[in-house]
């Protein structure tokens, strides 16, 4: 089963986010990382991977991140870890709610699960 991987600059944030998407995700493993490690706002690279490795079970990875410097940590991440991921050009929430239903099919691929995620970025809430 394709897994996910939630990056906030924010521990909590990250947290929260992937309770709010487990509704929808069956047994997929999501796992959440965010903070600079000491407790502030910030994200780093190795926890990031470490996310990545605890997440795969072999089918891969989708990363969604919230800002920035997330995406260079997260794109680091992904160079260090030995699994397959991808990180997805998603909104943060949204994308993965999206990615834990795809990943609940038995079908879904890593490119599925990750084109899912996009498909978000053109939800409309009103």
């Amino acid at each position: 089963m394709v897994g996910l991987v939630v990056v906030s600059h924010s521990e909590r944030a990250a947290e929260g986010i992937v309770e709010v998407a487990a509704e929808m995700a069956g047994t997929t493993r999501i796992e959440p990382v965010g903070g600079d490690g000491r407790g502030g706002i910030g994200t780093v690279p190795d926890a990031i991977e470490d996310a990545i490795d605890a997440a795969d079970d072999g089918e891969g990875v989708v990363v969604l991140v919230d800002l920035g410097s997330a995406v260079m940590n997260a794109d680091v991440a992904v160079e260090m870890s030995d699994a397959e991921a991808v990180i997805a050009d998603a909104p943060v929430l949204e994308g993965a709610v999206n990615a834990a239903v795809a990943a609940t099919d038995p079908s879904a691929t890593l490119d599925s699960v990750r084109e899912q995620a996009e498909a978000a970025r053109g939800m409309k809430k009103l």
